[in-house]
């Protein structure tokens, strides 16, 4: 495989592992740090696996009762299915719209930027590059489909107040958003049939209170508190979303109740099958707060590191939960690890179904003919092809294995044939 022309000036890393026999197979610079891309998305499933239980915890509410009002205060979690259109059944949302209490939000602790450190600032209008956040609204994507001389949004707020022009200027058709501002401009001609376009939100203090309230046809009050008490509750102007360490008892529930939105695992198959960035940027939020009780990917990533990661053959220089950062670098044991860590705590008829197998998600036109047989995940950038998971061999054999490709001048379909190639002869002659 280091042979193949798309390789040989490359930087590869190569690790076999075979856990029957606690034993490598093989090691090609299994020990060097590589940018693993979206392979990074393998450690933030590890955490949510552990970490987030069955189901996620969509929400926490506390009903408040003082002698001149009573309501309910809701705390956000992080969840990033909440008007997801690709979760269909909303129980949080029911919830808001069926009860009878006045709602008021309470401003959770983050201390997550919108963007991660490292993130290319030229994918900033990219659909798979959308804002982090403490409450997420409709994935924080604006989603565009043109038709002819028709022009729908979702959600439709944008449309219905303003902040969508359409310009008919029959050279083809495409969306803007200016750059800092939720204000777009499509330009189409009549020959666009179905064009869809997603363009991530500009997060600012309006939102997300404003895409809920519209939602819901509900007004959503904001407010702070000094104490725990219940009579301390005041209402207040919207807070910043970033919070410094001293103020964090400040703006946290006590004795809350949760409301459960997803089954867990139906986050984190698209999040593995399609390699979403926003579900697992989210998803390590939400762990952050489970664990400790705040929204930030630096701490809760320092604190695994020193927990469930402390015994990783290298110790990763690990930065966000997606693999979007270039300052990510992993080595090719570290993900073996990670991923025998998967199989002893979780087994494989969970990673079966979370990992995409030949023929599905980001390796649909790879290993068809193994289809059942192995189960990975992909991660790409500009020079980067990454590929680890599980190998089930034709003696039924089971490896780990892991794949780091950095530094290559090929196209990228080149390095994944390479790589398959390889892995299949593996499988075929064991």
């Amino acid at each position: 495989v280091l042979d193949t022309k798309a390789l040989q000036t490359a930087h590869v890393g190569i690790s076999i592992f075979e856990p029957a026999t606690n034993k490598y197979w093989f090691n090609y610079q299994g020990d060097h740090y590589f940018v693993p891309a979206s392979n990074t998305k393998l450690s933030t499933c590890y955490a949510a696996m552990k970490y987030l239980g069955d189901s996620l915890v969509g929400l926490r509410y506390l009903i408040y009762q003082n002698p001149s009002d009573t309501g309910m205060l809701i705390e956000p979690t992080g969840d990033p299915t909440f008007l997801h259109p690709d979760f269909k059944y909303q129980k949080v949302y029911q919830f808001l719209k069926d009860t009878r209490y006045k709602i008021g939000l309470s401003m959770p602790l983050i201390s997550a930027m919108a963007f991660g450190r490292g993130w290319a600032f030229s994918d900033a209008q990219e659909s798979y590059m959308p804002p982090r956040s403490f409450f997420p609204v409709y994935g924080n994507i604006v989603r565009f489909n043109v038709d002819k001389d028709s022009v729908s949004v979702m959600p439709d707020f944008f449309f219905k107040n303003g902040f969508v022009g359409t310009h008919f200027n029959g050279t083809g058709t495409n969306i803007i958003r200016i750059w800092s501002q939720n204000v777009f401009q499509v330009r189409t001609d009549s020959k666009a049939i179905n064009y869809s376009q997603a363009i991530p939100l500009v997060l600012d203090s309006q939102y997300p209170r404003i895409l809920i309230e519209d939602t819901l046809h509900k007004s959503i009050h904001n407010f702070k508190y000094k104490k725990y008490g219940l009579s301390d509750l005041i209402d207040m102007e919207l807070a910043p979303e970033i919070f410094t360490d001293e103020n964090f008892k400040t703006y946290k529930l006590k004795n809350s109740i949760a409301i459960h939105s997803q089954p867990t695992d139906s986050l984190l198959k698209p999040m593995m099958h399609h390699s979403d960035n926003f579900f697992a940027e989210q998803t390590l939020l939400m762990v952050s707060n489970e664990r400790l009780g705040v929204m930030s990917d630096e701490k809760i990533i320092d604190t695994l590191l020193k927990t469930d990661f402390k015994d990783l053959p290298q110790k990763p220089r690990w930065v966000d939960g997606s693999g979007l950062s270039r300052y990510n670098l992993f080595t090719p044991q570290d993900f073996v690890a990670i991923l025998n860590k998967i199989r002893n705590e979780f087994g494989m008829e969970r990673i079966k179904v979370i990992l995409a197998t030949g023929g599905e998600g980001t390796i649909s036109g790879y290993y068809k003919e193994d289809h059942g047989y192995i189960y990975g995940k992909t991660g790409t950038l500009s020079g980067v092809v990454a590929f680890s998971g599980y190998l089930y061999t034709k003696k039924r054999k089971l490896l780990i294995f892991s794949t780091l490709v950095n530094n290559h001048t090929s196209s990228a379909t080149d390095v994944r044939r390479a790589v398959e190639k390889f892995l299949q002869g593996i499988r075929n002659k064991y």
